[in-house]
């Protein structure tokens, strides 16, 4: 009897929450004819929602008149800009479309294969699932335009439209947080190193029922754009690109102002994207962190540098121990060959290899026959010097060229020239993109531009037309920190047409800054037990042991060899015996050494022994980045 009141109780407190379904029809006809290819004009048909609930099932039912049904394709978008694919060129040769597309039917429309009839609906001569999932408008909001899209892909065939019904299955909205996000820059068209601000604001709606709380929108500031201070309500971490907003109520607004300098050349366009990417509360028009620019959530903003352009100064590239060049005047390179390898003094044999993606190499004789080829036809006006040329028929914008050039060993830095990043309006519009890597991390150089090309962050983009003899095109690549691989992707950018065609790009000369070793060295120590207290918060007494470690890190870009320690110990401690252990850290020694300096146990990688009351330790070689720890004991005396 007690758990049927408590039941009764329960279900009084919290009751559930009635569904309702609604239909709504369009049967506003319409031709779907194959001069829709490739759909970038497809027919739209709309459901217009005035009540805002929130959606727990979407059916829809569609017919429609077509011979061939494998042409066509069909999506429904909901108001909040979710899409889901409900047919795509499914059913070959067969005739039209009479399907109620039910995620709960038991069978997916991929399986239908034959005719279906032209008559009227409701009720829909078949249902079948869609191809993607109607469960993923479940929880947003049910107001606004719902558009049904239907394309013929393919020529050949046509057909209409005749009528679709969108059923939707709603409930309440539950307690929400409505946040939007706005986001504005203070100067439209700022000139290179000029100050500029971005302003975001992010808003509770005042007809919002909860307080937003652990809000956060990731702004992650682009390339072009140098950080110098933010302001406002929260904190915001530069490094990370995330603004910690905290609590929002109903009718609130938050804002930040984010200060820095234009860091791209002129004619650059800078984007800057931000979007809402945590909340604790539902949000029936958005969702955090998905994604959607067509949410309330996501805002952008842009800039295009204003002036007249000039060609940039490079860095000066300094090197320690001085340079080694790779001169393609020197260096042999058969027309057609994608991979190389070149000896170079104080660095190793360094590995060149060239790889096409979405595109074909070409063959010119001008240009030195079959491309990749060493020529000096594009020189950047530097007369006679050869280059390696990549003459390239693009596909489309997605096509690349990616050459990397593989180095035995880190290098401090490095400078070389790209010739020929231009612009052709109508045939070709060139990007490049250099990367670097150091001990498998990225590593971003220096580009300095030309006029025919404009710089934003680790690319240059070609806007003009440069000749082959001109420097309007080169482009200057400059590593000041220690790199071991370098990437150079060669493509279009949005200036290109869909088939950009024949274009080209140089590499030219290379200079390595010549490796230079750095060994420092640490030495660190913590009690490990006393007679008194044990290993709980023991102290440096008279019977204690304390563990010593040296720790030696090569934070250069040279291999070191012969690398030998040697600690003599404190007259008021004595040795451990058989305490020596080896490793890359010092909490990771944990390879045995014995207390000789002969043995295998001398180079498994390092090695380490006592003579008398001094340590001595080694190693036979020391790779950049990588270290030698060395750990003992000791009594305190």
């Amino acid at each position: 009897m007690t758990l049927l009141v408590w039941l009764a109780l329960a279900l009084a407190v919290a009751p559930a929450r009635a569904q309702t379904s609604t239909t709504y029809a369009n049967t506003t006809t319409g031709t779907i004819s194959d001069t829709a290819t490739p759909c970038t004009s497809p027919l739209v048909r709309s459901f217009t929602v005035a009540a805002n609930a929130q959606v727990s099932d979407v059916n829809i039912g569609v017919q429609l008149t077509h011979t061939y049904r494998g042409d066509l394709r069909a999506t429904l978008t909901s108001p909040s800009g979710t899409v889901v694919n409900l047919i795509t060129n499914v059913g070959t040769s067969a005739d039209n479309l009479n399907v109620l597309f039910d995620d709960s039917a038991p069978t997916n429309i991929s399986t239908h294969t034959t005719n279906d009839t032209t008559t009227a609906a409701p009720p829909y001569q078949r249902t079948f699932q869609p191809e993607g999932s109607l469960a993923g408008f479940n929880g947003q909001g049910s107001a606004g335009t719902w558009q049904l899209s239907i394309c013929d892909s393919l020529s050949g065939d046509s057909g209409a439209f005749a009528r679709a019904h969108l059923y939707l299955t709603t409930v309440p909205l539950s307690p929400y947080a409505d946040l939007s996000l706005s986001k504005s820059v203070s100067n439209a068209a700022p000139a290179f190193g000029a100050n500029i601000t971005y302003t975001l604001s992010v808003t509770n709606a005042g007809t919002s029922t909860l307080t937003a709380n652990g809000v956060t929108v990731q702004d992650t500031l682009p390339a072009g754009f140098s950080f110098a201070s933010a302001s406002g309500f929260g904190s915001y971490n530069s490094a990370t690109g995330v603004w910690s907003v905290g609590s929002i109520p109903p009718g609130t607004t938050r804002t930040l102002t984010i200060g820095g300098t234009v860091a791209a050349t002129s004619g650059a366009t800078v984007t800057n994207v931000a979007e809402v990417s945590a909340s604790s509360a539902f949000d029936f028009d958005s969702t955090p962190g998905n994604g959607a620019a067509g949410e309330d959530d996501y805002a952008s903003a842009s800039f295009t540098v204003s002036g007249t352009r000039t060609a940039g100064t490079p860095p000066t590239l300094i090197c320690s121990a001085g340079t080694t060049l790779h001169d393609w005047d020197t260096v042999s390179w058969s027309a057609g060959t994608t991979s190389g390898s070149a000896a170079l003094t104080a660095i190793g044999n360094t590995g060149f290899n060239i790889a096409i993606s979405g595109g074909a190499f070409l063959s010119n004789a001008t240009y030195g026959g079959q491309s990749p080829t060493r020529q000096n036809v594009v020189n950047g006006g530097m007369t006679g010097q050869y280059s390696i040329f990549e003459l390239v028929d693009f596909t489309s914008q997605a096509g690349t060229v990616t050459s990397t050039i593989t180095l035995p060993t880190a290098v401090p830095g490095a400078q070389f020239r790209l010739f020929d990043i231009d612009y052709a309006s109508g045939q070709f519009a060139d990007r490049v993109t250099v990367t670097g890597t150091y001990n498998g991390a990225p590593v971003y150089p220096v580009l300095t531009n030309g006029v025919a090309n404009y710089v934003v962050g680790n690319s240059a983009y070609g806007d003009v037309l440069s000749a082959d003899t001109s420097a309007d095109g080169t482009v200057v690549v400059t590593f000041s920190s220690p790199i071991d691989s370098i990437v150079i992707e060669y493509g279009s950018h949005a200036l290109a047409p869909a088939n950009p065609g024949q274009q080209g790009m140089a590499i030219h000369d290379i200079s390595f800054c010549r490796p230079v070793a750095n060994l420092l060295i640490a030495k660190a120590s913590s009690v490990v037990s006393d007679p008194i207290n044990g290993a709980a918060n023991p102290k440096a007494i008279p019977g204690a042991t304390v563990r010593y470690c040296l720790l030696v890190t090569n934070n250069g870009s040279a291999t070191t060899t012969n690398i030998i320690v040697s600690d003599p110990l404190p007259a008021t401690t004595t040795f451990v015996a058989g305490s020596l252990r080896s490793g890359t850290t010092c909490t990771g020694a944990t390879t045995v050494e014995d207390d000789d300096a002969v043995g295998a146990d001398e180079s498994d990688p390092f090695g380490a022994s006592r003579a008398g009351t001094t340590i001595s330790a080694g190693a036979a070689t020391l790779a950049p980045a990588s270290a030698m720890a060395i750990v003992f004991d000791v009594t305190v005396n």
